[in-house]
């Protein structure tokens, strides 16, 4: 299930190299790590010990289901009382792929994952940075193929962000585009 890498090592480096007249395959921008954020926010602010658990138990579960590989929980490193927050709490759940569960996440984001979502035109060019990399959010976790609507008790949202060693915006914009990422066109 290697085709995007494939895709990438046969298509989209001779194209980058074509465009922005790199010498060397090795100066191509390629994608370094994906990660997925969840936080628990709302959803256990006002919940007593026993309930927080459960419901990060429920979303660590998911999480690992959507990644393929084991969360890693994120503590709060200070007390906000506005956001009734206490340092030590667990706050977020993390997982960071590469390698070849990277490329397999990958291909399911852009072939089954973002077409599923609601009400989705293409990804707005704005949410690459200036790094090149990719800022995806997603409202409803539900969107992943992994997930059955049915069974589920809480719907969280995610964070996706795609790291990649491009130089500039324009770069990372025309490899996502080459890889065959939904972009819209920019106005």
């Amino acid at each position: 299930m290697e085709k995007l890498k494939e895709k990438y090592k046969k298509e989209v480096i001779p194209a980058m190299m074509k465009k922005f007249g790199y010498k060397n395959p090795m100066a191509v921008p390629r994608i370094k790590k994906i990660m997925l954020n969840s936080s628990f926010g709302k959803e256990v602010a006002s919940k007593t010990a026993g309930e927080r658990e459960k419901i990060q138990n429920l979303i660590m579960q998911d999480l690992s289901l959507i990644a393929g590989q084991r969360t890693k929980l994120v503590k709060s490193k200070k007390s906000i009382a506005g956001f009734k927050l206490r340092e030590g709490l667990e706050i977020a759940a993390t997982v960071t792929l590469r390698k070849s569960r990277m490329w397999d996440f990958l291909e399911r984001l852009i072939f089954l994952s973002l077409p599923r979502s609601r009400d989705f035109k293409g990804l707005d060019p704005k949410i690459i940075d200036k790094g090149g990399n990719l800022n995806i959010g997603f409202r409803e976790h539900i969107s992943f193929p992994e997930i059955f609507t049915e069974k589920e008790k809480t719907i969280f949202g995610l964070q996706i962000t795609v790291v990649t060693n491009a130089k500039n915006k324009e770069e990372g914009l025309e490899m996502y585009k080459l890889m065959g990422f939904p972009m819209r066109e920019a106005k």
